[in-house]
This record gives C-alpha cells, structure tokens and sequence, in this order.
C-alpha cells in the first residue's frame, strides 16, 4: 500500500461560519426573488435560475454536512449545531441527529453492507438512488414539505414552488448522490477503509459539479477539512501519488499542515 500524507487541521476561526450563512442568504435571497418571478418555459433564463437554486440547495446541504462534522463553527459546538440543524430542516425537513448518526456510520464503513449509504445489492444508478431515498426519506418530512407546501400555495402560484422549489431539492439529491455516493464509492476498492476515489483535479468543475465533494477520498481521509479546503487536500495527494493509482492508496499519519 502507498502512503500519503496526513494533513493536519486548521484554525479557519470563523470562516466556516460565514461561509455557511453566505450560502443559506443567498439560498433565501434566490427563493424569494423566484417565488415572484413570472415563469414562463420559452424563458432561458428560467432554466439557469433553476441550476442555480439546485446549486444553492446543494450548498445548504453541504453546510449541515459539515456541521456534522463540526467544522461550521468548531469553537461553538451549540452554535454548530443550531447552523446543522437549520441547514437540514431547510433540506426538506431532514432530521440532524438521524442524518448525523448514519453519515458517520457511513464513514466507518464505506462502500460495505453496514454503510448505510451503500446500495442493498443492486449497484445500477436508479436502483442504488431509490435505495438512498428509502434510507434517508421518511413520512415525517414528506409531511412536513406538504404542509409547507399547501400554505405556501395560498400565497405565491403553485407553478412558482413547483419550479424553483421542489425541482431543484429533487435535483439537488441527484447532484449529491451522484457526485457523493455514487461516482467516488461504486465499484471495488483496495484502499480500505475509505473505500472511495476523487474525481480529477479541476476545481472549477469540482466546485460547480458539488462544492468539492467529488475530492471524496480525500473527504475520507481528512473528515476534519471543510468542503473548501478540500481543493488544497487534492493537489497535495496528486502531486505525491499518480492518478491511476490514486483509487488503491491507504492514506497513513504524517504532519503537513495547509
């Protein structure tokens, strides 16, 4: 096995925190310009707006994944959580502690049949997400987003929720499982126990494709790095270890701070 270096964690004070709220303010700055904008299909325009709300939407996930990690606000474990917990009511009325629970379950066992991520034995795209779904969706938040929904209605057009609401949390979880489950842990890996690979080094794309989380082995090996520092992660492993093997490595201790 091939070692890497371990990156050691960062003092980034209150950046997280600033980063987390930019993005839940644009998220709601974007929403409520939408909800009011005049929806119309022959409208390019309508179709970017979707993206970037789907981006947003993203983003707000990617935030309450981080809080549960407790990198959102590291000095402040109460304050991590609140921003965690808002994040993933936001995110259609996810649960933080059950979402917490099984996503370090996750970590603990990547790509195996006690990660609750891991498909049930059918590894196809459609098979594996519905099976993603079954695992994270519950009644209670179908509730709660049909009840928001219905009193929403009564004051913005239903076609408005519709398209810039409910599509883009629909296609948010298609960018997150395709570029968070599916891509980095399909397939066999040999570089146990992480268990996934990272998408090639360009971080234009990584940060459009999913706020980095396609560097996902390099999420694995250093859980202790928010999403933004993950770029730096990655050219420091592709420059140490060549990118056909980059899926086999075994990532041991060693002190190189970023």
């Amino acid at each position: 096995m091939l070692s890497i270096p371990a990156i050691q964690p960062i003092n980034f004070r209150s950046k997280g925190l600033f980063i987390g709220l930019a993005i839940i303010s644009l998220w709601i700055a974007s929403l409520c310009f939408l909800l009011n904008y005049t929806v119309s299909f022959s409208d390019p325009l309508l179709y970017i707006f979707v993206l970037v709300q789907t981006h947003l939407y993203t983003g707000i996930f990617i935030t309450a994944h981080d809080s549960i990690h407790g990198l959102v606000v590291p000095h402040n474990k109460k304050l991590n959580y609140w921003v965690g917990f808002v994040c993933t009511i936001i995110f259609a009325f996810n649960n933080f502690k059950i979402l917490s629970h099984k996503h370090h379950q996750h970590h603990q066992h990547a790509a195996t049949a006690a990660d609750p991520d891991y498909h049930d034995g059918n590894p196809r795209f459609l098979a594996w997400y519905f099976a993603f779904l079954k695992e994270y969706v519950s009644w209670q938040q179908i509730l709660g987003m049909a009840i928001t929904y219905n009193i929403l209605k009564l004051i913005v057009p239903m076609e408005n929720l519709i398209v810039f609401w409910m599509f883009p949390a629909i296609l948010s979880t298609l960018q997150l499982f395709y570029f968070g489950t599916y891509t980095p842990h399909k397939g066999e890996h040999t570089n146990q126990p992480f268990n996934a690979r990272s998408q090639p080094l360009d971080h234009f794309k990584a940060f459009v494709s999913c706020y980095f989380f396609g560097y996902h082995f390099e999420h694995h090996a250093y859980p202790f790095l928010p999403w933004w520092a993950l770029p730096k992660a990655r050219e420091i492993v592709a420059k140490q270890v060549p990118l056909s093997i980059q899926a086999t490595i075994s990532p041991q201790k060693a002190n190189l701070g970023i």
